[in-house]
């Protein structure tokens, strides 16, 4: 049966405002030509989707266009506000921006390992709350968290993890019942950066890859056909308890230490590097192992000029980076055995530290050792892809809630529900 005037209208508001998310602000005629609407309808759901407060005019098309016909529409970017925090083992960082993603304010605190939980969870509370405000943000619509961790796919909430601090887990709630309108989302750290990745990064052009975070530990991510996996349990993509060769004994239930996370952890790339006469002093919060792998690479592609000491020091490094190499295709070379992604991205801070030289040493080795043909790149993003990953997230949900259609009315409304999502 064909669709009733109040359904068709919602589905050409809904399509609309997808193309406002997806392009950035249209004209009436570029709307036209996008959904294949005539003239009118579009008029009319323009004339909709502005009285409920959606969209506005933003600016003209072009400096020899005026009149109506030039008009630019947009989503109204303070419709709502949005927080990103990304939560590792050493701290917090937060991100607030409006409904486009356009960001806001910015902040991080360092939370040190002997911190209690209750200190912990306020310190991290207290810092989204001085992000908004500083933002002038006086309510949040949607909050995205990233966190190491397993996400329960049945109720979507952190689990209990060993080894991890238990702050985490509290954190969640406690934003929940600090910020009772605001919608609180939570999703594996990996997972979003795989997000971020796809949508911004290095895996643009692909549906199907394998993301593999390198940073303080290990993580993987899997995106098959478009769609993220995450395993009957959530634990899609625990990778650091992969047991591999070279290490001193197997992992357990409780502690990834014997398994890939003792090859390709911050800690065994640092105490690699020293085997080779590499070593690097700290600097904020980058893992170690970033630092050394970017002094490395650089030192390896130092051009050659006389003197023993320079061909002492890419000799070295070139060394170096061929280990951790063939560290890092042990693992790499598994995941391509199961699920032949044709498409690795070596993410994190350490990836992207190794940069396009450290993909290809890897690159080189897994297709010797496998006959899937892989193609393994260095991330973009880096260690910022959690937290893009995160306002990504939040902004995509915010938005499908903002825009659902009123019932029976056929626009999408502007007044956000009261319970929490």
């Amino acid at each position: 049966m064909p669709a009733s005037p109040s359904t068709a209208r919602a589905i050409n508001d809904r399509l609309a405002l997808r193309l406002l998310q997806q392009e950035g602000p249209l004209t009436a005629g570029q709307l036209k030509q996008l959904t294949g609407l005539s003239r009118p309808s579009v008029a009319d759901l323009v004339e909709r989707l502005a009285a409920a407060g959606l969209i506005g005019v933003v600016g003209e098309s072009g400096a020899q266009r005026r009149g109506p016909n030039a008009r630019l529409y947009g989503i109204v970017a303070d419709l709502a506000h949005l927080a990103a925090l990304d939560v590792r083992t050493e701290g917090v960082s937060v991100v607030v921006s409006d409904l486009l993603g356009r960001v806001l304010a910015e902040a991080s605190v360092p939370i040190g390992g002997d911190t209690g939980t209750g200190p912990a969870v306020e310190q991290a509370v207290a810092l989204v709350e001085r992000a908004a405000k500083e933002a002038g943000v006086p309510e949040l619509h949607t909050v995205g968290i990233g966190a190491p961790g397993l996400i329960d796919p049945a109720t979507g909430e952190l689990r209990d993890s060993g080894g991890l601090p238990a702050w985490h887990r509290r954190l969640v709630l406690a934003l929940q019942e600090r910020l009772p309108e605001t919608r609180v989302h939570v999703e594996n750290e990996t997972n979003l950066a795989a997000l971020a990745e796809q949508r911004e990064g290095a895996a643009q052009d692909r549906d199907t890859f394998v993301l593999l975070w390198l940073g303080h530990g290990t993580g993987a991510a899997v995106v098959l056909e478009g769609t993220l996996r995450r395993g009957a349990s959530g634990g899609t993509g625990e990778i650091g308890f992969l047991p591999v060769p070279g290490t001193a004994g197997l992992p357990s239930a409780v502690d990834c230490e014997g398994g890939f996370h003792s090859l390709a952890g911050s800690a065994a790339i640092v105490e690699l590097a020293g085997r080779h006469g590499l070593t690097v002093e700290a600097e904020g919060y980058e893992p170690l192992a970033a630092s050394v792998v970017r002094q490395a690479v650089a030192g390896a592609a130092t051009a050659a000029v006389p003197g023993a000491a320079t061909v002492a020091v890419q000799g070295a490094a070139a060394d170096f980076l061929d280990a951790l190499a063939d560290r890092l295709a042990v693992g790499v070379a598994s995941v391509v055995a199961i699920l032949d992604p044709g498409c690795l991205v070596l993410a994190g801070e350490v990836g992207q530290a190794g940069g396009a030289d450290l993909a290809a040493r890897v690159e080189r080795r897994v297709r010797r050792m496998s006959p899937l043909p892989t193609e393994v790149r260095a991330s973009v993003l880096g260690g910022g892809a959690v937290l893009r990953g995160a306002l990504l997230t939040a902004r995509e949900r915010a938005q499908d809630e903002l825009f659902a259609p009123l019932q029976g009315l056929g626009v999408a409304s502007a007044r956000p529900p009261s319970a929490r999502g």
